[in-house]
């Protein structure tokens, strides 16, 4: 009996001490230095590390060593922090830095790679990992470190629509009539104008990017551009239907928006003084922590206080420096924590991690987007009910007052964002579980490459159909003189099956004869090789451009850059145009004479 009672007390005393059999090593990496970027990955770790796995992580941002959790510092090695940036510097349009982004996430990868802890792992190409999870913003450079060490590899997005990662993590493209880009003004596209302008600005995000990367790939090369890129198993996105517009999405791509919040802290003594001595309530103006407010111009600070002076609400102000002369019902604090239930207004640049904490405390928010995806954000928002939306570089007195009471006065904007947040927080599973669970999916089911669609296998204008729809076009639009095939639609499409992929010989031969197949391979080839040597029409081939380019790029699947190769490209359509005539010719004489 006594041994008995030693042996449950030392259960007691060191059983929670032993890790659980199924806990995992989980390599992670922070690639971009913003605080959003960082918080959104932080939630998502601690998750995991709430439920005993064990995690290393490389970030600028440290917190320090924990149970099962350890950072190395990336600064040490150059790595750099997007903080209190000034906003004159984030004036020019996002649109004219696509390339930039590119750039930028190489530069990330290289001071990453450059961290002696990492060599130190790459250089072994042994490790006692079994899961890498780490943010990819603009470049496949970060998948390098999965592919030598051999790991199943998980995405980490803390934007919740992206151009520039869609297809080359997922293989799919979002469709631009019902889902915005990242640095769209708009959620959705309610009229043409604005689909024209977003197929715009889409076509120029894939153009931009494709040529960047292969510009510095030949330019600036490096390691990992000697390695194939790997896809993702899985890719965690800071999304939720209530502040995006709801879309398609694939298998491997779980929402998670809004995993970084957390409950509420206690509020220092002066704070909490200011707002429960507010009987008209509070409103909470911030920027986050990527732009400095001190950098706003003074005539608009101006605005701002003239109008803050007038209202009977008290407001809490993120402010770094000191402003001299603020009316009574203002206070001013370097950095303010979360939202309080005496908060009535949140004011907004509208970054996705303010966002959340609005729409998940049920309130109505002014938005003043600067950059990015904040126009997007607010506009989502907008749609909901619960904010408006105004230009902070043409902003008055008058408007501001004008909106700030409209949205106190009105209670649909309170109804609205009370009803946002319900449908926020009604969820079958937490974000932290979802996170845990479908972390331990890929690691149960190794790497889970079931749930990787096939559309990262095809080209990009395989994905398009375009060399399906340049044949039909072909057939049916472009050459009207064709007469054998007009009373003929069943050998059109016989043809058009045959052309774009389908087992040519099998399909020649049962277009050509009711004989079985194997009686008559040898005469089909011998024929086709007897008829390429007949005389060819080079103008042709300039008669329809876009049977051209299509069919050129289906001979020379591997060329995805068509300027590279010109002469291929018409030597390539030649022989596949003469393909398409004698193809036509032998179905059409020996099957509907």
């Amino acid at each position: 009996m006594g041994k008995v009672i030693i042996s449950i007390v030392i259960w007691v005393l060191f059983g929670s001490c032993i890790q659980p059999s199924s806990s995992a090593r989980i390599l992670a990496v922070e690639t971009v230095g913003g605080k959003s970027h960082w918080n959104f990955m932080k939630g998502i770790l601690q998750a995991l590390v709430n439920n005993r796995h064990n995690v290393t992580v490389f970030t600028p941002f440290t917190d320090g060593n924990r149970e099962n959790y350890t950072e190395v510092d990336t600064t040490l090695g150059g790595a750099m922090r997007f903080m209190d940036m000034d906003l004159n510097q984030m004036k020019i349009s996002m649109i004219t830095k696509i390339g930039n982004f590119v750039a930028m996430s190489r530069m990330q990868c290289d001071q990453v790679y450059k961290n002696s802890k990492m060599k130190e792992i790459l250089n072994s190409k042994r490790t006692d990992f079994d899961l890498l999870i780490i943010e990819f913003f603009a470049s496949d450079c970060v998948s390098y470190i999965a592919t030598v060490l051999n790991l199943p590899l998980i995405y980490v997005t803390p934007l919740p629509a992206n151009a520039l990662m869609d297809r080359t993590i997922t293989g799919h493209v979002s469709n631009p009539s019902t889902v915005t880009e990242m640095f769209s003004l708009h959620s959705v596209s309610k009229t043409f104008i604005q689909r024209l302008a977003h197929i715009f600005l889409l076509i120029r995000f894939k153009i931009v990017k494709e040529y960047k990367e292969l510009f510095l790939k030949y330019t600036d090369p490096k390691h990992y551009d000697l390695i194939k890129p790997i896809s993702p198993s899985l890719v965690f996105v800071n999304r939720h239907f209530i502040t995006d517009a709801p879309s398609p999405i694939p298998t491997n791509v779980i929402n998670v928006g809004g995993i970084h919040l957390k409950e509420p802290r206690k509020l220092p003594k002066d704070i909490l003084e200011f707002i429960e001595q507010s009987p008209h309530g509070v409103i909470y103006f911030t920027f986050g922590s990527t732009i400095k407010m001190s950098s706003i111009p003074e005539h608009i600070k101006k605005v701002l206080i003239e109008a803050f002076a007038e209202i009977p609400q008290r407001v809490l102000w993120k402010y770094e420096n000191k402003l001299e002369k603020i009316p009574k019902n203002m206070m001013i604090k370097k950095s303010l924590p979360q939202l309080h239930p005496n908060v009535k207004l949140f004011i907004s640049h509208g970054g996705i991690s303010g966002v959340y904490e609005t729409v998940d405390a049920g309130v109505p928010v002014l938005g003043l987007p600067l950059f990015g995806d904040q126009h997007r954000n607010i506009d989502n928002l907008v749609n909901v009910g619960m904010a408006i939306s105004m230009d902070l570089m043409f902003i008055t007195r008058d408007n501001l007052l004008r909106n700030i009471l409209e949205l106190f006065n009105n209670e649909k904007y309170t109804k609205n964002a009370e009803t946002a947040s319900k449908v926020f927080n009604d969820r079958p599973m937490s974000q932290a579980e979802s996170v845990v669970y479908w972390t331990e999916y890929i690691l149960r089911h190794k790497g889970a490459q079931h749930l990787k669609s096939h559309a990262l296998n095809l080209k990009w204008y395989q994905y398009y159909l375009l060399d399906v729809l340049s044949l039909y076009l072909d057939l049916f639009t472009f050459n009207p003189q064709r007469t054998d095939l007009s009373d003929n639609p069943l050998l059109r499409i016989v043809m058009s099956i045959w052309i774009c992929g389908i087992p040519r010989q099998s399909i020649a031969v049962y277009a050509t004869s009711l004989t079985p197949p194997n009686s008559i391979c040898s005469s089909i080839s011998e024929w086709i090789t007897l008829h390429f040597k007949q005389s060819f029409n080079f103008q042709d081939v300039f008669t329809n451009p876009i049977l051209a380019a299509a069919l050129s790029m289906y001979i020379n699947s591997e060329s995805k850059f068509m300027i590279s190769g010109i002469l291929d490209l018409i030597v390539s359509t030649i022989k596949c145009r003469r393909q398409i005539r004698l193809s036509l010719d032998l179905v059409s004489t020996k099957w509907f004479q």
